[in-house]
């Protein structure tokens, strides 16, 4: 049985989210606020955690980096009254995998974690190895990004990303191709999150002039390796 944390102030309606999740198999483990959310994640392990934006104590954005600063492979779902691009664009780059607006029905609920816990199951950690990428090794096994002495530690999407950017290197790759690849989808939040994704690497490689990942407008991406 999947365990899912439930991070909610509304206990009305969350009441409601954890019978109609639990009718649906999961396990669920509901928090009224950010700081009890945070303490029943430093004990229990989560398959998926579903985080109110606006909590007491800590807020649902709060509550993500501690939650990924614990364990950065666990999916997260934010759930948020506010519909401001700029709380959807602060989630996106925290790394979450589904920002939904309420009021929204609990069987949409259900069907994105369902969706997205698939993914997980699907997106294994790549079996490349350790492979040269200019003046960098990338160790797909140990989600390790290293140059010279400077080791930079991925994230399991970061390195499903790299891996399959670097597979199909130095060639025009589509958005499309690259989101069904690593996210499942080709919606619009996952087309955002890639790009939150691909400045992150990036920036890992600023420092080889012969690496560069290049934007071709209206079509897709270019993973160059000279």
């Amino acid at each position: 049985m999947k365990k899912i944390l439930l991070a909610e102030d509304d206990a009305d309606f969350a009441n409601v989210l954890k019978q109609y999740l639990g009718l649906h198999g999961f396990e669920v483990f509901h928090a009224t606020d950010g700081q009890a959310a945070l303490a029943s994640f430093q004990t229990v392990t989560f398959d998926l955690c579903v985080l109110d934006v606006m909590m007491p104590n800590l807020d649902g954005f709060s509550l993500a980096e501690q939650i990924i600063a614990i364990n950065p492979e666990v999916p997260f779902v934010f759930l948020t009254a506010r519909q401001l691009k700029e709380d959807k664009i602060k989630g996106l780059q925290l790394g979450a995998d589904d920002y939904i607006t309420k009021p929204f029905e609990a069987d949409e609920l259900v069907l994105r974690i369902q969706n997205i816990l698939k993914r997980v199951e699907k997106k294994q950690p790549t079996e490349m190895g350790m492979v040269p990428i200019g003046d960098y090794v990338f160790d797909a096994a140990r989600l390790e990004l290293t140059r010279g002495g400077t080791v930079q530690r991925l994230t399991e999407k970061e390195a499903r990303l790299l891996a399959f950017l670097y597979e199909n290197r130095n060639g025009l790759l589509k958005r499309d191709e690259i989101l069904q690849a690593v996210w499942g989808n080709t919606d619009f939040f996952s087309g955002r999150s890639m790009d939150v994704f691909i400045s992150r690497l990036r920036k890992y490689f600023g420092a080889d002039p012969r690496i560069a990942i290049e934007s071709i407008r209206n079509i897709g991406l270019e993973f160059k390796v000279r």
